[in-house]
């Protein structure tokens, strides 16, 4: 970076920072769960308003995925995703032009309740990280396929993982990897990325099992710090030494002792929104700082906005989930948590909706593999159109990716990739 922008980046203050390091790749790309910005939401244009009534045309389908709810990772030239075979859980790497493999690498054991893996590969300049759903991390070269290092959260760092095993995709900042082991001896981790070196051990006063969500970066009072909702509550640790700095919910009726908190927490500032389901509820917390002390302000707490593993985005104003796993999407202002709309119409799609936005619309992927595109904002639930996934059946879960013309949906075994750019 030259004199000059370096300048630059010291005016426009931390925040700006924080958006050149999760954007560290390509704009074509979708590097790790929930995109660049780990926020559900893509900056792909001119896409088409309307589909056919069987769906976009496929542009390709891989499929000898094998088992499993992964979504998928793109950048430069390769989709990358997990699965289980027959003799384990695997790594795949894809040719992002046709869908062709590239190269599998083995990462653990198959299986868990649940069967196969849920983590989104991540993936920073020619190394891919994957987590399998019995703690094995691995980082792997990209070009070659070939395993760089490993690590075992139960194993090396005494981790704990809920009854539906790990689950979280892993978080690259800088030179360091972010996990969450959970346990007392690394609640939350550190790595270094190129050597799997720990840089800290983060612990919450008693330990905390990992749930399910995944880390999310946050700049407040000029501290950088890692924002994750694990088993008994939202904690925040310090980036630079893994000081555990904030906690909150750590109540009966907020998120302690739920049956699984999944939803990855959104940052607004110093503004967090987090929420789980199983009849929990969504809240907004403020955080500040005064000299070295961290406090937490509940500013609402709202039962209608719980939310089980569709994940909730924050476009513009306002928020857009499922109740729990309902099939009933809503949408509620950021800043007050009213729900502005929510569906009340049965349609097509039914049970769990998991949600990404693309160029004015939301992409609703619902638990029997209806895919629904739906207007953004307005008063009301506006479906405008949507398909089957040929595959599908029940527990169709994975996110829906939205990159560079192209819509990825993964069901099982197959991963199609459907051509949603207008006028090809």
């Amino acid at each position: 970076m030259s004199r000059s922008s370096s300048r630059i980046v010291r005016l426009l203050g931390p925040g700006l920072c924080l958006l050149l390091s999760c954007l560290s790749t390509s704009a074509a790309d979708w590097p790790q769960f929930r995109g660049p910005r780990r926020d559900g939401v893509s900056t792909a244009t001119g896409l088409l308003r309307e589909w056919p009534k069987d769906g976009p045309t496929v542009a390709w389908k891989a499929t000898g995925l094998g088992t499993g709810f992964s979504t998928v990772a793109v950048a430069g030239e390769h989709v990358f995703t997990m699965g289980d075979l027959k003799d384990g859980c695997y790594l795949f790497a894809l040719k992002r032009s046709d869908g062709s493999s590239v190269w599998s690498l083995k990462v653990g054991n198959k299986g868990g309740n649940y069967a196969g893996p849920r983590c989104t590969p991540t993936v920073v300049g020619d190394r891919v990280y994957a987590l399998g759903q019995f703690g094995d991390l691995v980082c792997v070269d990209v070009a070659a396929g070939k395993e760089v290092w490993r690590k075992n959260l139960p194993r090396d760092f005494k981790g704990q993982s809920g009854g539906w095993n790990y689950t979280e995709s892993l978080l690259v900042d800088g030179d360091h990897l972010i996990c969450t082991p959970g346990g007392s001896d690394a609640s939350m981790l550190a790595l270094d990325r190129k050597t799997g070196d720990v840089v800290w051990k983060g612990v919450v006063p008693g330990g905390d099992t990992a749930g399910y969500s995944s880390i999310v970066i946050a700049e407040i009072g000029g501290v950088r710090q890692y924002v994750q909702l694990m088993a008994n509550g939202v904690v925040g640790f310090a980036a630079r030494d893994g000081k555990l700095l904030w906690r909150y919910g750590q109540q009966g009726n907020r998120f302690a002792g739920n049956t699984a908190n999944i939803p990855t927490p959104i940052v607004q500032g110093d503004q967090i929104f987090c929420c789980a389901g199983y009849g929990r509820g969504g809240a907004l917390i403020q955080i500040s700082k005064e000299d070295d002390k961290f406090t937490v302000k509940e500013l609402y707490f709202k039962r209608e906005l719980n939310n089980k593993h569709g994940g909730v985005i924050k476009v513009g104003e306002y928020l857009y989930g499922d109740h729990d796993d309902s099939g009933r999407p809503w949408c509620a202002d950021f800043k007050t948590g009213k729900v502005i709309w929510e569906k009340k119409e049965r349609g097509e799609g039914s049970g769990s909706a998991s949600v990404t936005a693309a160029d004015g619309h939301l992409y609703v992927r619902y638990d029997n593999g209806w895919v629904a595109l739906v207007q953004l904002g307005g008063s009301k639930y506006t479906e405008i159109c949507g398909f089957k996934i040929p595959n599908s059946g029940s527990n169709s879960w994975p996110h829906p990716v939205v990159v560079d013309g192209k819509l990825y949906l993964r069901e099982q075994n197959t991963l199609w990739c459907y051509d949603i750019k207008r006028g090809r």
